[in-house]
C-alpha cells in the first residue's frame, strides 16, 4: 500500500512534467493547463497526506519537526489516556451494574447447570481444584493447625455437663444394661479359666502363721463365693448388685452436671489426656485419614460425594431457572461483588493496560501498530492524491470561468 500510495504521486507529478512539457514546448492547448492543475494540486495533496500519515509513527525525512513521531514519543500517554478511557466508560459502576443486569444471569446459569453434562463438567472442575489444593498444603502445616484447633476447642470447652447428660440418657433407657451383662459374662468366663490364681492370689495374702490347709480351703470358699456372685449377676436381671449400678451410674451422672468437684477432677483428666503425645498423634493423624478420603472421594466419578455434589448442582439450576426470587437474590450476589471489585480495584485493572503499554519498546510499538493500521492510513495518502487533483482541476476552472 505504501508503494501504491508512493507511486500514485510519482504518477502524478510525471503527468505534471509533462503537462508543463507539453504546454511549453509543444503549444499545447487549453487542456494541458487544466491536467497541470490538477497533478500540481495531486501532488500538494499527496505530500500533505503523507507528511500527515508519517508524523504518526516517525519524524518525516528524519527532520526534528514538532509534533511529529507521535506515537513513539507520546506512547506512554496515550497508554493513560486509554486505562482512563476504559476505567471510566467501562469499569464504572453503574455501566457494570447495568450490563450484568441485562443479562439475566441468575436463569442462564440455572438452565445451564440444570443439564446433566454440565453439572458434571462442574463437578469435575471442582473435584480437580479440590484435589489440586489438597496436593498443594503441607500435611504438616494442616496437621498443626487442626491439632491446635483441636486442642484449643477441647480446652475452651467443658466437658461434663454434656457427658453427664448423655449418661444420665442412657441409665434412663437402659442402654448401659448389654454393657453390665457384657462386663459380667466376661468376668465369670475369666473367673473359670483362672481360678487357680485367684485361689493362689487368697493364700498369698493369709499370715504366714495360719496353716497351709486353712489357707487353701479359706481360698476355694473365696473362690466360689466370687463365682457365685458373678454368675447370679450375669443370670438375674434384677439382681441388687445391677441395681446398685444403676444407681451408681445416676448419681455419677448428676455429679458430672451439678458438683463443682466432680466437674473439675473431670477438666484436670481431660487436659491430662490432651497434653499426652499420643493423643496429639491420634489428633494430627486425623487430617491424613480425612485427605486421603476426601481425595479418594474426589477421583472417583462414582464416589457418593461427587454424585451428591453433581446432584445438588442440578437441583440448584432446576429451581434457579424456574424461581424469580432466587434468580434476583443470585444475580444480586453477583452485581454486588462485581461493582466491588470495580469500584474498589478499578485503578489496578486499568494499570493493566498502563503498564503494559509502559513497557513496550517505543520502535517496537510504532511497527506493531503500523502494521495493524497502516494499510487503511496509506488510503489517506490516496485519496489526498485523488481529492488534491479534484480540488485543484476545481479552483482552475472556476479562475479560468471568472476570467482569472
Amino acid at each position: 500500500m505504501k508503494a501504491t500510495a508512493t507511486g500514485l504521486l510519482v504518477l502524478v507529478a510525471l503527468v505534471y512534467v509533462l503537462a508543463k512539457y507539453a504546454q511549453h514546448a509543444w503549444g499545447a492547448g487549453g487542456w494541458a493547463g487544466y491536467v497541470a492543475a490538477a497533478a500540481e494540486a495531486g501532488m500538494v495533496g499527496a505530500l500533505a497526506d503523507w507528511f500527515a500519515v508519517t508524523a504518526l509513527f516517525r519524524r518525516p525525512l528524519g527532520l526534528p519537526i514538532p509534533h511529529t513521531a507521535i506515537i513513539p514519543t507520546k506512547k506512554d500517554q496515550l497508554g493513560i489516556s486509554l486505562g482512563e478511557f476504559v476505567g471510566e466508560n467501562f469499569l464504572s459502576a453503574d455501566v457494570v451494574k447495568a450490563r450484568l443486569h441485562s443479562l439475566g444471569i441468575g436463569g442462564r446459569l440455572g438452565a445451564w447447570l440444570a443439564e446433566p453434562a454440565h453439572a458434571e463438567r462442574v463437578t469435575a472442575e471442582l473435584a480437580t481444584a479440590l484435589r489440586g489444593a489438597l496436593t498443594v498444603l503441607r500435611d504438616a502445616d494442616v496437621q498443626a493447625v487442626v491439632g491446635e484447633a483441636v486442642t484449643r476447642r477441647a480446652e475452651t470447652a467443658e466437658i461434663a455437663p454434656g457427658i453427664g447428660k448423655t449418661l444420665e440418657r442412657v441409665v434412663a433407657d437402659g442402654g448401659h444394661h448389654r454393657a453390665v451383662d457384657l462386663v459380667c459374662a466376661k468376668a465369670h468366663d475369666w473367673l473359670v479359666t483362672h481360678g487357680e490364681s485367684v485361689m493362689d492370689a487368697v493364700q498369698g495374702g493369709a499370715p504366714g502363721w495360719t496353716p497351709r490347709f486353712v489357707d487353701r480351703k479359706i481360698g476355694d470358699r473365696v473362690y466360689k463365693e466370687l463365682l457365685r456372685f458373678v454368675t447370679e449377676m450375669r443370670d438375674m436381671p434384677e439382681h441388687p448388685a445391677r441395681g446398685a449400678v444403676d444407681r451408681f451410674l445416676t448419681d455419677f451422672a448428676a455429679d458430672l452436671q451439678s458438683d463443682t468437684e466432680t466437674r473439675a477432677r473431670v477438666e484436670r483428666l481431660k487436659s491430662e489426656l490432651l497434653a499426652r503425645g499420643e493423643v496429639q498423634d491420634v489428633i494430627a493423624s486425623a487430617w491424613t485419614a480425612i485427605r486421603s478420603m476426601i481425595i479418594s472421594a474426589a477421583e472417583d466419578e462414582q464416589s457418593e460425594l461427587r454424585l451428591r455434589v453433581r446432584s445438588s448442582l442440578m437441583s440448584l439450576g432446576a429451581r434457579l431457572a424456574t424461581d424469580g426470587r432466587l434468580q434476583d437474590k443470585v444475580e444480586g450476589w453477583i452485581e454486588g461483588a462485581v461493582v466491588y471489585v470495580v469500584a474498589n480495584y478499578r485503578t489496578e485493572i486499568t494499570s493493566l493496560i498502563t503498564d503494559t503499554v509502559a513497557g513496550w519498546d517505543a520502535e517496537h510499538t510504532t511497527r506493531k501498530i503500523e502494521a495493524h493500521i497502516g494499510r487503511d492510513l496509506q488510503f489517506i495518502r490516496i485519496n489526498g492524491t485523488v481529492v488534491g487533483a479534484l480540488a485543484g482541476l476545481l479552483i482552475y476552472t472556476v479562475s479560468h470561468a471568472f476570467g482569472a
